[in-house]
C-alpha cells in the first residue's frame, strides 16, 4: 500500500482574530442604533452578523482542532471539524434567514417612522468592516470551505449594508418607510444565496461525496493507464478535512511487478495533478478464485 499525508491548511488566526472583535463590536452598535432609530433593516442585519461572528467563531476553532495530531481512538485527527463548523454555520444562517423575513412580513402590516441618517451612517461602518474583513480571508477562498465561507458572508453583509445605505437614503427623500422592511427582506435573500453553496458543499463533504475541486473521472483515466494496470474498481475520493483529499483504490495488476517506488510515484502524481493528500493502493493480481468483497461499483477497465 502506499500512504502519503501532507498538512497543507493555511493558517488564518489573526484574520479570524480581528474579524470577531471587529464584527461583535459592530454587532453591538447595529444593536444599540437600530433601536434607537427604529429601523429593522439595522436589527436585522445585526442578526446577521451575528451569526457570521458564530460562523468565524466556529471556522476559527476548527482549523486549530484540525492541527491535532492523530490517535489510537481518531487515526485523522481531527479534520472532520472543519466540515462540521462549515455545516454548523449554514445551518444557522438558515434559522437566521427565517427570522428576518418573518419580521419584515410583520413590519409591511405594521409600519413604523425610521431614523434614515443614522441608518445610513451606521450601514456606512458596515461597509468598511465587512470589506476589510472579506479581504483578510480573500487568499485562501479557494482552497478552504470554511475560509470560502467567511469571505461570502463578510462579502455579503458589506453588499447588504450598501443596500441598507440606498434604502437609508431612499427613506429619507421619499419619507416611505415600507422601503426598510423591503431592504430586510433583500437582506434575508442575500444570506440565502450566498449560504446555499455553502450548506451544499458541507453536506456533500460530511456524506463523503467527491469533493467538487476532484476531476473523478480524470483519477479513474490516470490509475487505469498506469503500467501494468488492467482494471481499477473500489475507487474512493472524500474530503477528509475542508482542504484535505484522501482516496483509496484497488489496481489489478496481473504481472504484480510493482514496486514500493511505483506507489511513492503514482500518490506523489494523485497529489500533484488533482491534489489529493493521503492515497491509499491496494494491489491485486486479479485471481477469479479470490474474488474482491465489499467493492464499490466504481469500476474501470484498460481499453485493450
Amino acid at each position: 500500500m502506499a500512504h502519503t499525508h501532507e498538512h497543507g491548511p493555511a493558517q488564518y488566526g489573526t484574520a479570524f482574530a480581528i474579524g470577531v472583535t471587529l464584527n461583535i463590536a459592530f454587532v453591538i452598535t447595529e444593536v444599540i442604533f437600530g433601536r434607537l432609530s427604529n429601523s429593522l433593516a439595522l436589527v436585522a442585519d445585526a442578526g446577521h452578523n451575528l451569526g457570521d461572528v458564530l460562523g468565524l467563531v466556529l471556522a476559527w476553532g476548527a482549523s486549530i482542532l484540525a492541527q491535532r495530531k492523530a490517535s489510537e481512538r481518531r487515526t485523522y485527527g481531527m479534520r472532520r471539524t472543519t466540515i462540521l463548523a462549515a455545516l454548523i454555520n449554514a445551518v444557522v444562517l438558515l434559522i437566521a434567514i427565517g427570522g428576518i423575513a418573518w419580521e419584515a412580513v410583520l413590519r409591511f402590516s405594521e409600519p413604523e417612522p425610521v431614523a434614515g441618517s443614522t441608518v445610513i451612517w451606521v450601514a456606512v461602518a458596515g461597509i468598511l468592516i465587512n470589506g476589510f474583513t472579506a479581504l483578510l480571508f480573500l487568499s485562501g477562498r479557494k482552497r478552504d470551505l470554511n475560509i470560502r465561507g467567511a469571505f461570502l458572508h463578510m462579502a455579503a453583509d458589506a453588499g447588504v449594508s450598501l443596500g441598507v445605505v440606498v434604502a437609508g437614503v431612499a427613506i429619507l427623500v421619499t419619507g416611505w418607510v415600507w422601503l426598510d422592511p423591503i431592504v430586510s427582506l433583500g437582506i434575508a435573500l442575500v444570506i440565502l444565496l450566498s449560504t446555499w453553496g455553502l450548506l451544499k458543499d458541507s453536506v456533500n463533504l460530511a456524506l463523503d461525496a467527491v469533493p467538487e475541486t476532484i476531476d473523478l473521472h480524470g483519477v479513474q483515466q490516470y490509475l487505469t493507464h498506469l503500467p501494468g494496470v488492467t482494471e481499477v474498481h473500489d475507487l474512493h475520493i472524500w474530503g477528509m478535512s475542508t482542504t484535505e483529499t484522501a482516496l483509496t483504490a484497488h489496481l489489478t495488476i496481473p504481472e504484480a511487478s510493482f514496486t514500493d517506488a511505483f506507489l511513492t510515484q503514482t500518490a506523489n502524481e494523485l497529489h500533484d495533478r488533482y491534489g489529493i493528500e493521503h492515497t491509499t493502493l491496494q494491489v491485486e493480481t486479479g485471481d477469479p478464485k479470490q474474488r474482491c468483497h465489499n467493492c464499490g461499483p466504481l469500476k474501470m477497465a484498460r481499453n485493450r
